[in-house]
């Protein structure tokens, strides 16, 4: 066979669609079964329809709001962060361009018509969206409702630590330190001397008196990684009912610096009315328990007086893990000492217990679903609703995922690949064994035999 040469390559000037081989992905083609089944496209155009003039003359072509919520799907499904990433894997993929529902000689949305699109629908409209994928959920019976766990993790904000500056003044964060150093008296400092100045302050970096001017919203906190860093806080509400498979509830994009205590009472807001959504609506078949939103799981960081007393008015029982405080005094505090020692007691129950280790399967996977595998643990977005916006079309994306996994046994489309490399090795790694095993056993005959060869040669007998 002779050699092959890379030769420069004319493309045709017409080509027949029929020749381009299009095949669409079995699971895009399953999402957009299940969005077409609950008539996805019809409820989006009429919910966005008064973001768009029908009398506009001129600008850029309007992208249908399907299109749209779709694109931001294909990021958690592919674990794109950037609408710059969603536009490029989206033209690059004829498969893509057809779930969107774009002709294979039309190029898909690109990221400043993604960015336009996004700004223009506000936040609340994408929350519909969410709470919608919620009830198609329902209609499968993949929400029970009743015991929902909430937790909270930190996002990367796109913003640097080092543009940061005085809220009075605006003043930069290396003219702060040269201003006090001629303050104490050094009009001249080096680089060692501000950082041995920087060093002996103390609350140096407090968001009382810093801000980032390019993401006022960000704060400065601390990552679970020990890191410091300008971050977004999203918290969680997740089902965790016997029936349950861990469908996010809720999704509440909130301060970073705030506790958990304080931001506990909105995220139960927002899963509640959800759930109250999903029960007054008359078209949802599959329906939730009467006494949803009955019982709340939370960690260490949710646990205070104060909040165990409000989940007592609101008629939740608690199953929050409780720090060691040590011994408590609770003179006048009699409703509040009642409140804690009936959560104490739930919580060292059997039924406390596997809520607490449930924990770990339901409520952290969803975290590591949305932000690892989905890309957004480093956020590229700028303001609190921007984030939100997307953080919440993410989690009706991992609801999506949910339902194709449990109802279809179908995964996302790299965990499909993953799982083909898997079971590729699983069929391998047995041969591999039996090849290991035999090589072993003849390299050890070998061995003896070259042994006892060599005691031979070395023996006196042989020598003589």
């Amino acid at each position: 066979m002779a050699l092959g040469k890379r030769k420069s390559i004319q493309q045709p000037l017409f080509v027949a669609t029929a020749k381009l081989n299009i095949r669409s992905h079995p699971f895009y083609e399953s999402v957009n079964k299940v969005l077409d089944a609950h008539h996805f496209d019809v409820f989006v155009e009429d919910l966005c329809a008064r973001f768009y003039d029908d009398q506009a003359r001129g600008g850029r072509p309007g992208l249908a709001p399907g299109i749209y919520f779709r694109c931001l799907l294909v990021g958690y499904f592919e674990g794109i962060d950037s609408e710059r990433g969603i536009d490029w894997r989206c033209n690059d993929s004829l498969s893509l361009k057809a779930f969107l529902g774009v002709a294979c000689d039309k190029t898909a949305p690109d990221h400043s018509t993604l960015s336009r699109t996004r700004r223009l629908i506000d936040v609340e409209t994408h929350a519909e969206v969410f709470a919608y994928i919620l009830k198609v959920l329902a209609n499968h019976g993949l929400i029970d409702g009743k015991t929902v766990g909430i937790d909270s993790t930190t996002l990367e904000a796109n913003a640097a630590m080092r543009s940061i500056v005085r809220r009075e003044g605006g003043e930069g964060y290396q003219q702060f330190l040269k201003r006090l150093a001629s303050e104490s008296g050094i009009q001249t400092p080096t680089r060692e001397e501000l950082a041995k100045l920087d060093k002996d302050r103390k609350k140096k970096a407090s968001n009382d008196d810093w801000q980032s001017p390019d993401d006022p919203d960000a704060r400065i906190t601390k990552m679970k990684d020990g890191t410091t860093h300008l971050a977004h806080k999203a918290e969680h509400a997740v089902d965790m009912g016997k029936t349950a498979h861990g469908a996010i509830l809720g999704i509440h994009v909130c301060d970073a610096a705030a506790g958990d205590t304080a931001s506990v009472g909105d995220t139960i807001v927002t899963a509640t009315q959800n759930l109250r959504a999903i029960e007054d609506d008359e078209l949802v078949s599959g329906r939730i328990t009467d006494d949803y939103m009955s019982q709340v799981v939370l960690d260490k960081g949710y646990h205070s007086k104060q909040i165990l007393l409000d989940l007592e008015e609101m008629e939740i029982r608690s199953y929050a893990s409780e720090p060691d405080r040590g011994r408590q005094y609770w003179d006048g505090q009699r409703d509040a000492q009642a409140a804690v020692y009936a959560n104490r007691r739930r919580v060292r129950g059997r039924r406390g217990k596997a809520l607490l280790r449930s924990r770990g399967e339901k409520l952290e996977r969803t975290f590591a679903h949305c932000y690892e595998t989905g890309g957004m643990r480093r956020l590229y977005l700028r303001g609190r609703d921007n984030i939100a916006k997307r953080l919440l079309i993410h989690a009706a994306g991992f609801n999506i995922g949910l339902l194709l996994r449990v109802k279809y046994g179908l995964r996302k489309p790299r965990s499909m690949s993953r799982a083909a490399g898997a079971l590729v090795f699983a069929l391998i790694q047995p041969i591999h064994c039996v090849w290991s095993a035999c090589v072993s056993i003849v390299l050890s005959k070998r061995f003896d035999l070259l042994r006892y060869t060599d005691n031979f040669v070395r023996s006196p007998r042989f020598a003589a």
